[in-house]
């Protein structure tokens, strides 16, 4: 049998030294599933409610007793004694139990670390990995890496404008080969900086996080490591953008300190476009704010045939915001956060119709993070072919890539790298 008998929450600390929640469910043959819920820094307005508690003498007000309380009482108590393996139900009736539309009441971080949790212990009485338990047929599809190499925004203060700067090793056999070239280059780039005088001091996700006098110098530096490393820039490794635009937008406008400028949504396009044209990227996320819908059609229109374009902020992991934007054809591709629509279910349903619309699919950490590995089995199991976990640097990054290694290594000859295969104007047969 795998009824549930045990649900139990309690507060932990993420990779910032922020409180968040780690939920264990126990099933009635003994086996046990335990997932705790990472936490963004640079947050979408339409993500669904991450409640903490506001107490100014916890944790500057960011505890999590509350949530917890919500997971060993009110979930707890609807949820013992129902089907483990009945995973849509079980999220559907926590959903119903919050009845906001945001999970307010219950809080978004709640649901998912029970729906999660409750996954993990479904497949463990099925003795099946996670990745395969969630896949529909045979989970083979291993995704390609974007490692964030280089911090700015909110992720590192007095760095770029820019959130993130990554290198994409599309172009090996395996993914053990292209983790060791994005690992390669990262101590290639350290060694730069170092050279130059300059931090290695690393971000929220590991990146190292430099004072530098423009945007396009973060380009140029990383360019110069690839090279370092022994890569072509172009042919073994690709860049990608995530400038996370929103939180440069204001009055209408996309301002550009390091750069000096004051761009329009038409002006902005072009900005990338001159990039595109002169650096190898083959990505760029967020690039422009999470309602500027009229300038993503611009861009879309400008790029969309030969650049990934992803939404983070835009969609925020909500079909409801990504069926506007496969109406508009405002992107290609969506980033899938878990922690955004706070369930399992609603994360895969969101999974289903971006691929139903040959759409690509990114699978995406927070800044915040844990050693909960639960995305690299999900990018795995939904055949996603990407994904982003930050720089080859801090456990709570590289646990997720160690996870993918070990699940190559499981698959055997079996295991497909997705390589280039997802990139517009790179797609190869798979």
């Amino acid at each position: 049998m795998s009824r549930i008998t045990t649900v139990r929450a309690h507060e932990i600390l993420d990779s910032r030294a922020t409180p968040t929640l780690e939920v264990t469910v126990v099933l009635e043959d003994g086996s046990t599933g335990t997932a705790s819920v990472p936490s963004g820094a640079s947050t979408g307005t339409f993500e669904a409610v991450e409640l903490r508690d506001g107490d100014g003498n916890r944790y500057d007000g960011k505890g999590m007793l509350q949530a917890v309380k919500n997971v060993n009482t009110t979930i707890a108590d609807t949820l013992k004694g129902m089907e483990a393996s009945e995973q849509k139900p079980l999220d559907d009736r926590m959903r119903e139990l919050d009845g906001t539309d945001n999970k307010a009441k219950l809080g978004a971080n709640a649901i998912l670390g029970v729906s999660l949790a409750v996954a993990k212990a479904a497949a463990a009485s099925q003795g099946t990995p996670l990745y395969q338990a969630l896949a529909k047929g045979e989970a083979t599809l291993i995704p390609t890496p974007m490692l964030n190499i280089l911090n700015g925004g909110k992720h590192a203060a007095s760095s770029t404008d820019f959130q993130e700067f990554m290198v994409v090793p599309s172009g090996f056999e395996s993914f053990r080969e292209a983790l060791r070239c994005g690992a390669e280059i990262y101590q290639a780039l350290k060694s730069i900086l170092g050279k130059r005088g300059l931090s290695t001091t690393v971000g929220d996700e590991g990146g190292f996080a430099p004072s530098l006098p423009s945007n396009e110098a973060a380009i140029e530096v990383i360019l110069e490591a690839i090279d370092g490393a022994g890569y072509r820039p172009g042919v073994d490794c690709y860049l990608a953008l995530d400038p996370a635009a929103t939180e440069f937008y204001h009055d209408g406008h996309y301002v550009l300190e390091r750069e000096g400028a004051r761009l329009t949504s038409t002006e902005m396009v072009a900005f990338y476009q001159a990039w595109v044209e002169k650096y190898p990227i083959v990505s760029i996320e967020d690039g422009l704010a999470e309602d500027d819908w009229g300038g993503w059609q611009l861009l879309n229109s400008a790029l969309g045939d030969r650049t990934q374009l992803v939404g983070d902020d835009l969609f925020t992991t909500n079909t409801t915001r990504i069926q506007r934007g496969i109406d508009e054809r405002s992107t290609n591709a969506v980033l899938v956060k878990l922690n955004q629509i706070g369930s399992l279910t609603e994360t895969l349903e969101a999974i289903s119709l971006t691929q139903s619309a040959d759409w690509n699919v990114v699978i995406s950490h927070r800044s915040g993070e844990t050693e909960d590995t639960t995305i690299a089995d999900l990018a795995v199991g939904t055949a996603a072919g990407q994904i982003k976990t930050g720089a080859p640097a801090r456990s709570e990054r590289v646990a997720k890539y160690n996870r993918l290694l070990r699940i190559e290594d499981e698959l055997g000859t079996k295991a497909r790298y997705a390589g280039a295969w997802p990139f517009v104007g790179l797609k190869k047969s798979r």
